[in-house]
């Protein structure tokens, strides 16, 4: 559940996950423990938002779309592994994919998947609503980001490796 991790952020997860449980009254750490506090320390502490039932339904949505990509999309080697509309840091909901191995290059393929997972949950949204809200920001800047180096890097166009002006 940890792919990427320092040592440092294992030994910070560790701590996280001891604290609440004995927050919990527990006498030893749980695995409910660990994936609760692996939450916390990848994507930020819970912030408790006021929101109506429709936010939250868009929320789902939007969330749900990356899952649906995610799940038909993918090969067996990221599968999604937790979808939640409860905010941390700056998102408002999360769908937490977790790779079976260590991965290592990322073909053309992949990162085109990569993508349109991204997208999913804008698509999602106008396609239950008709409408798409600025809740996809994020998803888009990962997506233009992974499109630029796929060309500018990795020469994954039509015109080869185009590179990047440095500034």
């Amino acid at each position: 559940l940890t792919p990427g991790l320092s040592g440092a952020d294992l030994a910070n997860l560790l701590n996280e996950s001891a604290l609440l449980a004995a927050r919990r009254n527990k006498k030893k750490v749980e695995m409910v423990d660990v994936e609760d506090a692996r939450e916390k320390v990848i994507f930020g502490r819970e912030r408790r938002r006021v929101m109506d039932d429709a936010e939250k339904r868009l929320i789902a949505w939007h969330e749900a779309g990356h899952a649906v990509v995610q799940a038909v999309l993918d090969d067996g080697t990221v599968p999604v592994h937790k979808v939640t509309i409860i905010p941390r840091g700056t998102s408002l909901g999360s769908t937490t994919m977790i790779p079976t191995k260590d991965i290592l290059t990322r073909p053309k393929k992949k990162l085109l998947n990569d993508i349109a997972v991204s997208m999913g949950g804008r698509i999602a949204e106008e396609l239950v609503t008709g409408d798409f809200s600025n809740g996809a920001y994020g998803d888009i800047k990962h997506a233009t980001k992974v499109a630029r180096a796929m060309v500018c890097d990795y020469g994954m166009s039509a015109l080869g490796q185009i590179g990047r002006a440095h500034v």
